[in-house]
């Protein structure tokens, strides 16, 4: 491989990086030909895009993109794959659903969601808590509309009793 492609290479990665925002670094080693495209069309499936990479270019790729990923420098080892998403927990969801089918692959090395930088495969379970932005804005608009549907349900029961009241009050004036 020349300079030229190297090159080519890591500005696409630089550029899914930005364009994704979430990241993940599985090793996906040992799969035959034969699970490794059952994961590509899982990915598929969740709108993952995965690319393998060698280690020294998602490292220069990760320098230029904006930010400290210093951290990640120490999981690329052995073969790396990357797992671009535009939603922080689909990755970790998809490999703890592969996990309950009985794959041990891929095994997370790291991962970059949400701003924060996870290590471990054993971050698995916290990555796939992590809410989306569409799902914190439902949250937050269940959170809204709380109080206001009590005061209108408040509202509309009071109604009938506040008819009566007044009927009642001027049944007594007329008498």
């Amino acid at each position: 491989m020349d300079i030229a492609q190297k090159r080519d290479i890591v500005e696409s990665i630089v550029s899914k990086i930005n364009e994704n925002g979430h990241f993940y670094i599985a090793d996906i080693e040992a799969l035959n030909a034969e699970e490794t495209s059952a994961l590509r069309r899982k990915c598929f499936e969740n709108g993952i895009e995965i690319v393998v990479v060698k280690n020294t270019l998602l490292k220069k790729a990760l320098e230029q993109v904006e930010g400290d990923f210093e951290e990640l420098y120490g999981v690329l080892k052995g073969t790396t794959s990357v797992l671009f998403c535009k939603t922080a927990n689909v990755p970790a969801k998809m490999i703890k659903e592969l996990r309950k089918a009985g794959k041990e692959k891929p095994v997370l090395k790291g991962a970059f969601a949400e701003q924060c930088i996870y290590i471990g495969d054993d971050q698995l379970d916290t990555l796939a808590t992590i809410k989306s932005k569409a799902e914190l804005i439902g949250d937050i608009i269940t959170l809204l509309q709380s109080p206001m549907q009590q005061v209108l349900s408040s509202l509309e029961s009071g109604k009938t009793t506040l008819a009566g009241i007044v009927k009642t009050l001027s049944e007594k004036e007329s008498k």
